[in-house]
């Protein structure tokens, strides 16, 4: 039950994707990481964070960066399908994909299942687990927003990374750290990134 299955997509937002994976290590979770193409891509030019291709050293890579303690993070290539994330029987019932593109959305919305974080998703969704999708577009289309209701009525939660500017952000981390804060709300994780409104900091 402690394990999360985490996903990163090609949209724009990879910090949110790696914030999150220190906070989720950092509390003891297990974490189960798939990377599309287009996410190396984006995590090396948005964070300066060059993973590796092959899946062994992706995760030695990660594990380094996000100082995660031995057995606790685990990475999968895209057409891994012996991976326990491809299996109601072996995957994590909770997942977030963050930052989470809008081809990333549709493919789950129509349960497409091309690649192994979609297959994920999917497993998630069959098992009635807890998926939290996080959007970094702007603006919506109509296509986008129907995706988005077509999953919330399936209780997905989609959480936009839509920052709040209550907590008065000093620096591009404080605003990284509202919308994982908010992530963490969600997956039940106690979180200290960012004060509860109506609390001092």
């Amino acid at each position: 039950m402690n394990d999360v299955t985490v996903a990163m997509t090609g949209a724009s937002g990879a910090q949110y994707g790696l914030r999150l994976l220190e906070c989720l290590l950092g509390a003891g979770r297990t974490v189960h990481v798939t990377l599309t193409r287009a996410a190396h891509v984006v995590l090396a030019t948005e964070a300066d964070c060059p993973v590796p291709g092959r899946a062994a050293e992706a995760a030695r890579y990660l594990a380094e960066r996000c100082r995660a303690q031995p057995g606790k993070l685990f990475v999968y290539g895209e057409e891994e399908w012996t991976s326990p994330l491809a299996s109601g029987s072996g995957a994590p019932r909770t997942m977030v994909v963050a930052p989470c593109s809008m081809s990333m959305l549709a493919a789950i919305a129509c349960g497409a299942s091309n690649g192994l974080t979609e297959r994920a998703a999917d497993v998630v969704l069959k098992e009635q687990g807890r998926l939290v999708l996080v959007p970094r577009e702007m603006p919506f289309s109509a296509i986008h927003l129907e995706n988005m209701l077509k999953l919330a009525r399936l209780g997905v939660t989609i959480l936009p990374a839509n920052p709040g500017f209550y907590h008065k952000p000093a620096s591009v981390a404080d605003i990284v750290d509202f919308v994982v804060a908010r992530i963490l709300d969600q997956l039940g994780i106690e979180q200290a990134l960012v004060p509860r409104w109506g609390q001092d900091g």
